[in-house]
């Protein structure tokens, strides 16, 4: 019975670790597609924002994938590095397009909030 307990408490912290993670990438992915809208040649030209733009977007069909089969699975599920690197890379290419615009001093956007932090409620 204690096996079965810890086996259902580490696949509940799992499940909510993969939860988060997924929610995380969703908000970079979304706020990348705004700071590309907004993104002026002299900061990123147009073909490279095209083409992370495309990235994102498929990145963002992944994602709601890898959401519905978490959805949709009986027992808690996990992402292998090899999915999971390249949409943390492009969420570092998001964080560094919204370096670049403020050091150019870009008007931003309005931008969604943070996701909350799992456990935490709001920010």
């Amino acid at each position: 019975m204690e096996s079965e307990s810890n086996s259902e408490q580490a696949g509940a912290l799992l499940d909510g670790l993969l939860g988060s993670l997924l929610s995380d990438f969703r908000f970079w992915f979304e706020r990348g597609q705004i700071l590309l809208a907004h993104c002026p040649d002299q900061v990123m030209p147009q073909q490279a924002r095209l083409e992370l733009g495309e990235q994102l977007s498929q990145a963002s069909l992944e994602l709601a994938a890898a959401s519905s089969l978490r959805q949709a699975a009986p027992t808690p599920m996990a992402l292998e590095m090899g999915t999971l690197a390249p949409w943390h890379k492009l969420v570092l290419e998001v964080w560094g397009l919204s370096a670049r615009m403020r050091m150019a001093q870009v008007p931003m956007p309005e931008l969604p909030p943070l996701p909350p932090l799992p456990g935490l409620g709001a920010p």
